[in-house]
């Protein structure tokens, strides 16, 4: 079969509506039997960093193939993957990618084990703003001691795109090979895509954009002067994550540009169905969260203690003229992110020890309150609707006449800590969460905390042990379904709003019963307790400390040993968790298709994200989760994780680590949660 043939004109935009790469390592293979270059041959491949421009928005990079792979499967989660009870499921999920219409792979017919064969050395993925507000994809991978199985990749591809009747661009740049592929509704691929590639002695090229994988060809041997790696906020980034002097090399890089990648997504994607609800990227921007310029790291697996450890930079320095330390580092809402660092965070005694995880983090809650008028002016769509709301607090004669911020905000200290947990029997409502927040003032918090209780028609007062607690009525039976409304999802903009008389205090009320629809509320043990549900705050208000605080366990005081060797004090943030519990809750849902229906907040934020955007619809879960083999059988391969975070005067510094099973003591024993029968 011969493939059709159209000239390729090296002045027309490419299609703006490719989907972009979403860090899956199929968004962009290609390869071609065309003639090397000499040069590439006589002087060798640069690394990634030094071919890609300084306009790339999102890179990935394997250094080594073989040594990610080698090191990986000695890990845990290697091993897991090699267990004989997770082939049916792993079978199964590569069947799901290559029929699903959000399979990258298929797209650019190739198939992940043919990306298998190919890699002999770097492996890297960029997205490069080839225009503006354009992405262009390109794979770079080093084939050497791999040509014969690069070749045979590139057949394969060439004769599965000819079957599909393909068409040839003529007019492509010298070295690179075009074909444009019609859509195909049968395999859900309704958009026309473009597949370009290159090959060269030990090199192999391929992207969706012929001009963006010639001129990635051209500069392999040479490099070019404005690349990734001349980046400032590059240089940053990787500087900082090498500092621990670790001997173990990275056995994955990344880097991100995020609101630059965030906006030409939306662009690219604007011919989609439009969802009601703000456009938060353009939020973000507008309140100053685009100083955050970078974020990026370095990523190892099996260096002789760690399963894995992980380093990343978030790359915000501070506005031009204004001190690293000072509250007007940053303008409008973007003042919130101020965290500063302690000498000492360890969980407090009240923490029970058999929780799935625990974090605490310094923030500067005054500055931030002060910061958020603006930011949720904005989300609500009409200004002053936070001034209204605050003011009714105070003045309303129906309401609870408490200044927020004198009664409550001034009262608070700057250490923040999330717990989680889960209950029994598994099932959409098991996950638990509690917040608490420091208090500098705990009478007054509380009775701030009475009176707006106290007006409010759905709260309950109970006594746990002592303590006054307030507990939101389930009236979930009396009233419809409502969606959670997050980043991405439904809430009632003023643009949409049906009546405008009704500001934001209606709109944020309900938005946060959505998020905690069991929620309870207290002040006990120097904090302001907020429970997703009164089971879990109950623990809580009954540990105080010895034998029953997470801090005195074996388990954590190991991985607070190695958060200690990781990185010195002070830090702003740390971390720890238990992963076969905290993963437990989402795998049992996988398993019985429950996922979408799940009531915990991780899943009602992929709900939003992967959902279809109308209110009331439930999405259809993404993976058959019905072959994953019981979780007793694997949970001995999941151990614990810490992380910790630096505040710097460009940024952030988070380091972390995943910790074998074996360095644990045996499983700590569970206190014997049972769901709550409403």
């Amino acid at each position: 079969m011969v493939a059709k043939s159209i000239r390729f004109e090296k002045n027309r935009h490419l299609p703006k509506n490719r989907i972009p790469m979403r860090w899956s390592l199929g968004c962009m293979i290609l390869t071609s039997a065309f003639a090397a270059i000499a040069v590439t041959e006589a002087a060798g491949v640069q690394p990634s960093e030094r071919v890609f421009p300084t306009t790339t928005r999102a890179w990935i990079s394997v250094p080594s193939t073989e040594a990610l792979k080698e090191s990986f499967n000695k890990t845990q989660y290697g091993q897991l993957l090699l267990d004989p009870v997770m082939k049916p499921f792993l079978d199964s999920f590569r069947d799901q990618l290559r029929k699903s219409g959000n399979e990258r792979l298929g797209k650019i017919e190739l198939t992940l084990e043919d990306l298998e064969q190919v890699p002999g050395g770097e492996m890297a993925l960029a997205l490069i703003e080839s225009q503006p507000g354009t992405l262009a994809m390109v794979l770079m991978v080093d084939t050497t001691s791999h040509e014969a199985e690069a070749k045979a990749v590139v057949d394969g591809i060439m004769e599965r795109m000819i079957a599909r009747g393909a068409k040839r661009l003529l007019g492509t740049p010298p070295g690179v090979t075009a074909f444009e592929v019609a859509p195909d509704t049968a395999e859900k691929m309704p958009k026309v895509r473009r597949v370009a590639f290159a090959t060269g002695p030990s090199i192999l090229l391929v992207g969706d954009d012929p001009i963006t994988v010639s001129q990635t060809f051209s500069v392999l041997a040479t490099g070019r002067k404005d690349s990734l790696e001349t980046l400032e906020s590059f240089k940053a980034v990787m500087k900082q994550c090498k500092n621990d002097n670790i001997q173990t090399p990275a056995h994955l890089r990344w880097f991100v540009d995020p609101f630059s990648y965030l906006t030409i997504v939306q662009k690219m994607n604007a011919s989609r169905e439009k969802r009601k609800g703000p456009d938060y990227t353009a939020i973000l921007k507008r309140q100053g969260f685009d100083v955050l310029k970078a974020a990026g790291g370095l990523v190892s697996f099996d260096d002789g203690i760690y399963e894995v450890r992980h380093r990343t930079m978030v790359y915000a320095p501070p506005l031009p003229g204004r001190e690293s330390d000072a509250i007007d580092r940053f303008d409008m809402a973007a003042r919130m992110l101020r965290f500063p660092n302690q000498e000492a965070i360890n969980p407090f005694p009240w923490i029970p020890q058999d929780v799935s995880s625990w974090s605490s983090v310094e923030w500067d809650m005054k500055t931030a309150f002060a910061s958020a008028e603006s930011l949720i002016d904005d989300v609500v769509g009409e200004k002053g609707v936070f001034d209204d709301v605050i003011a009714s607090l105070k003045e309303d004669p129906d309401g609870p006449q408490i200044d927020v911020e004198k009664d409550l905000v001034e009262r608070l200290g700057t250490r923040v800590t999330v717990i989680s947990d889960y209950a029994e029997p598994m099932g959409t409502d098991s996950e638990r969460l509690l917040f608490a927040i420091e208090t500098i003032d705990p009478e007054t918090v509380a009775e701030t905390v009475a009176k707006s209780m106290l007006t409010d028609p759905d709260m309950q007062k109970i006594d746990i042990a002592g303590h006054v607690v307030w507990e939101l009525i389930d009236r979930s039976h009396e009233m419809p379904i409502l969606v959670v409304e997050t980043p991405g999802g439904v809430i009632e903009h003023e643009d949409h709003a049906e009546d405008k008389k009704n500001k934001g205090h209606h709109r944020l009320r309900e938005k946060d019963e959505r998020l905690l629809p069991h929620s309870a509320v207290t002040v006990a043990h120097g904090h302001l307790l907020i429970a997703s549900h009164r089971d879990f705050l109950e623990r809580v208000l009954s540990t105080n400390g010895g034998p029953e605080a997470l801090a005195g366990v074996t388990d954590f005081e190991i991985a607070n040993t190695e958060l200690t060797r990781i990185m010195s004090s002070p830090k702003a943030m740390i971390s720890f968790s238990r992963s076969e519990k905290t993963i437990r809750p989402t795998y049992e849902l996988l398993r019985k298709g429950l996922m979408p229906k799940s009531k915990s907040v991780t899943a009602q934020l992929l709900n939003v994200i992967l959902g279809d955007g109308k209110e009331g619809s439930v999405r259809t879960q993404k993976i058959d989760g019905s072959l994953l083999p019981e979780f007793d059988m694997v949970r001995r391969y999941f151990g614990s994780a810490g992380i910790s975070m630096q505040s710097l005067p460009e940024g952030w510094y988070v380091s972390g680590f995943g910790l074998p099973k074996s360095l644990e003591e045996p499983e700590v024993a569970r206190s014997p949660v049972t769901l709550i029968e409403r």
